[in-house]
């Protein structure tokens, strides 16, 4: 009788291997309210390396971290009508503190826009002060009537950034900043993930902005996902709090601002992008774990050498974990390593000692093979530099192979329907046919560029939508 696999497959049941796989590789569990979550310890490592490195980009453009409080008073959402209106359905409202009726609702954070300006505006004076820039790490609610893992759920954690300029140019270029050197760099070159970078349309863009640029990533099914956003603000929010400085020339000027966030989802688009039917793999640049060194049976000189290669591979900068559980038969051991991603093992068993080798089983490729104990460290960081590679180009080409060039809505349709994405001129499509790919739950994910830049406008003679399906 064949084994039951350890996760649904994916061609079978995509969102069920999905469910799978977070809790098998335990990643995260429902929390005990709808739409909740609690990250376990192998997930929120996954986010406390992606903070570390998101964390030392942003703070190179000069931005700094600060913190805002969670509760935010109602009536200051009612100051910018678009943003409210946004997310008037998603809003999760205090009415009670200490057992009595608050004097002003409290709305808890579903994002920071309003508490922020209302200290930007007392901060901001002169030209002096300019420009200011602002991160928080912190969690927002939203209350999600579908919720779902990483990927949508009541609260969740991120950074969202804030900033105040003296010119509607600085304020442009600095959100494009975020999105390339930030955002951009960040997917391509740490989490391996293949991105479209591009422009949301009008009916797409954040609630209160007045352009949103995005990073859309192709998941194992063809669907796509919104991976960051990075928002030029305008003066909308200036205008509702009165944000003012004083200029070099004597004038008093409202500022121009941006805001940009990035999530949890991240973890949720890490599984979708690049796991498999064996489970996750992980990008070794990500990796809080990049290499485990494991012990096949007891025996005290196989784990005094294991616990020597866990030790030379540390002292050579290597993020290692050495399992020497050897109470745990070797078998789960290793399949719950492959579930959980991490790039290398390095198996060692008493034979191995003997012949002065180790086995070298590689998760993202696949396969094994002996290597010579004293070889490891100087073949370790090529093999991770070419898994990283390797995940980043096999993200590029599911992208590229299940993307159609269109040229009707209903092809458009097609395409989607089919797992993939589609482009088709936006002078094509407009809003009227955007409207229409929203009757076949299709939206437009992003314009670009006949050359597959960032277009400066929505109307921008040559610009392409993608179009897909997405979570």
């Amino acid at each position: 009788m064949a084994k039951a696999p350890v996760l649904t497959p994916r061609a079978d049941d995509f969102p069920r291997w999905y469910q799978d796989l977070i809790n098998k590789a335990e990643l995260a569990d429902n929390g005990p309210v709808r739409g909740s979550m609690v990250i376990r310890p192998y997930g929120y490592g996954l986010w406390e390396r992606m903070q570390q490195e998101m964390d030392a980009r942003i703070k190179e453009t000069g931005t700094q971290n600060a913190y805002f409080p969670v509760l935010i008073p109602q009536s200051y959402l009612a100051r910018e009508a678009d943003h409210v209106e946004g997310f008037a359905p998603e809003l999760a409202v205090v009415t009670h503190g200490g057992g009595k009726e608050l004097e002003e609702p409290a709305v808890v954070r579903p994002t920071s826009e309003m508490i922020i300006n209302e200290y930007f505006a007392k901060w901001v004076q002169s030209y002096r002060d300019l420009p200011l820039l602002i991160n928080q790490w912190a969690n927002v609610v939203r209350w999600e009537l579908r919720p779902r893992l990483f990927l949508r759920t009541s609260e969740f954690l991120w950074q969202e950034g804030h900033t105040a300029h003296a010119t509607y140019e600085e304020a442009r270029d600095f959100a494009s900043h975020i999105h390339r050197e930030v955002y951009e760099d960040f997917m391509v070159n740490v989490l391996a993930m293949d991105v479209v970078p591009g422009r949301k349309t009008v009916k797409e863009r954040f609630a209160g902005a007045i352009n949103t640029l995005t990073l859309e990533g192709m998941m194992g099914d063809g669907k796509a996902l919104q991976m960051a956003t990075s928002h030029e603000l305008g003066q909308n929010f200036a205008k509702a709090f009165n944000t003012r400085y004083l200029s070099r020339e004597g004038r008093q000027e409202l500022v121009w601002q941006t805001s940009w966030g990035s999530t949890t989802r991240m973890i949720g688009a890490l599984v979708m992008m690049h796991g498999d039917d064996n489970g996750l793999r992980v990008p070794p640049n990500l990796a809080q774990i990049q290499v485990v060194v494991l012990a096949i049976k007891g025996d005290e000189p196989v784990l005094a050498k294991v616990r020597e290669i866990g030790d030379r591979l540390k002292a050579a900068g290597v993020r290692v974990r050495v399992d020497d559980r050897t109470d745990i038969p070797f078998g789960r051991r290793a399949v719950d390593w492959e579930l959980k991603g991490v790039p290398v093992r390095i198996e060692v068993g008493p034979r191995d000692l003997e012949n002065g080798t180790a086995m070298l089983a590689r998760r993202i490729p696949g396969g094994k093979e002996p290597v010579a104990v004293d070889a490891l460290v100087g073949l370790l960081p090529a093999v991770l530099e070419e898994d990283q590679a390797l995940l980043l180009k096999q993200s590029r080409e599911r992208r590229v192979s299940r993307t159609s060039e269109v040229s009707t809505i209903e092809e458009a349709v097609e395409a989607a329907g089919a797992g993939g994405w589609a482009r088709i001129p936006w002078a094509t499509l407009g809003e009227e046919g955007e409207a229409r790919l929203a009757e076949h739950a299709v939206t437009v994910r992003c314009l670009v560029a006949e050359d597959g830049s960032v277009p400066e406008t929505e109307d921008a003679p040559g610009n392409v939508a993608v179009v897909a399906r997405a979570y």
